[in-house]
């Protein structure tokens, strides 16, 4: 049976998140609020399901890009991995710059601002809309002549190191300051201090926020703001995905000519009235709600996300043997499940008809695929379906603030 390897990233990263979490514990740091800990890694359940499913499409399109029309054949070597790692940084510079100063790819990025914590479960926080627009960059490496194999696997490697400079346990780093991207310099650039905004675009490399402008260092004196500029106070993962494309939309209906329209398309974030943002919120009713989650409700939930992460192991490990029907049921499981799980952290009575989907498509893939281990497993949360429809009445008190 064939095994994907790749599936062994999701126990090292929370392997990762857990070790941050006991060392911040031991030294008294308040690093992790559970429920914006539980919407960071939703995010990232979700991206890594859909990285999986569309991966061979990003592998389809550098191919053939780089068969049609790539400048030059370039065959593997030290030389070139060298400079296709010097280029793949380069040109995430600019993405990442590009994607804090035009609100079509701030649309994708902002997701990954969003968290008011800063630790390891904010690097999950990444959307597939963002993996879709970076491949709209990075094809430039397929012109340029590199091969698919290269590119990928440079992608691969080149995306292991940003998860390790999203935490605030680790300090400055001597020497490597001036080099690479350290959790210092990243630090900077989730605040939203005015000082740090803007600033530090560079994922493994530091040198190109040097040479361009964009340098600022981390200063004790100010103690860091993590977020947006304007917080979401959401857990919603459908609000926290949307919430930027309707104010946006918003912000255009209120142009009367087509070159105004466009000026917000492509214009600044900053320009945006954050008056659009309540107006949205008014129009689709998205609240936070103002008392905490009852336990017996945090348990429900944490449940949901560690037995998501387990299954997407075994999907992923195991992806090939399974069909497009069945991966396109799992997925649908899936996003209806961090549906869920989002709206219970915000109180919304409507989870409980939700869940009753849910139910019906665990029963389905049981139906449909009896021959298959994970379906099997699948089958442990009918049994939390009731536990949620119990509390129902019992915990109406903290469902007030729904809708």
């Amino acid at each position: 049976m064939h095994f994907n390897y790749l599936a062994l990233a999701i126990p090292l990263f929370v392997g990762f998140m857990l070790l941050e979490y006991f060392v911040a514990k031991k030294k008294g740091y308040d690093y992790f609020q559970l429920h914006n800990s539980i919407a960071n890694i939703s995010i990232g359940i979700a991206e890594r399901l859909l990285d999986v499913l569309i991966a061979g499409f990003f592998f389809f399109v550098y191919d053939t890009i780089q068969k049609r029309y790539g400048l030059f054949h370039i065959k593997s070597n030290v030389a070139w991995w060298i400079l296709i790692f010097l280029l793949t940084d380069f040109i995430w510079y600019w993405y990442h710059r590009l994607a804090h100063e035009i609100n079509l790819l701030w649309m994708v990025h902002e997701v990954h601002h969003q968290s008011e914590d800063f630790n390891y479960t904010v690097s999950a926080r990444v959307t597939v809309l963002q993996a879709v627009v970076r491949t709209c960059f990075w094809a430039v490496l397929p012109l340029i002549g590199f091969p698919a194999e290269m590119i990928t696997s440079m992608l691969l490697i080149h995306g292991l190191y940003p998860f390790f400079i999203h935490t605030r346990v680790i300090g400055k780093l001597g020497i490597l300051e001036y080099i690479l991207v350290t959790p210092s310099h990243h630090r900077v650039h989730h605040a939203s201090n005015e000082k740090y905004l803007d600033k530090n675009y560079g994922d493994v490399l530091i040198i190109w926020d040097k040479l361009l402008g964009t340098f600022q260092k981390e200063e004790d004196k100010e103690e860091i703001v993590y977020g947006l500029t304007k917080p979401l106070k959401s857990y919603s993962f459908l609000w926290q995905h949307f919430h930027f494309a309707i104010e946006m939309i918003l912000a255009v209906r209120t142009k009367k000519t087509f070159k105004e329209k466009l000026k917000v398309v492509f214009g600044k974030p900053e320009k945006i009235d954050l008056a659009l943002r309540a107006e949205a919120e008014k129009l689709f009713r998205v609240k936070q709600a103002p008392d905490k989650i009852d336990e017996p409700l945090n348990k429900y939930v944490i449940f949901q996300v560690l037995f998501l992460l387990a299954s997407l192991f075994g999907f992923i490990a195991l992806d090939h043997t399974f069909s497009t029907l069945f991966k396109t049921m799992y997925a649908l499981f899936v996003i209806v499940t961090l549906i869920n799980c989002g709206a219970i952290m915000e109180q919304k009575i409507w989870v409980f008809r939700v869940e009753l989907f849910r139910a019906f498509l665990l029963v389905s893939v049981m139906f449909f695929f009896p021959e298959y281990l994970i379906a099997k497993l699948l089958l442990l949360s009918v049994a939390s379906v009731a536990l949620i429809i119990y509390y129902r009445d019992a915990k109406n008190k903290y469902l007030d603030y729904v809708y």
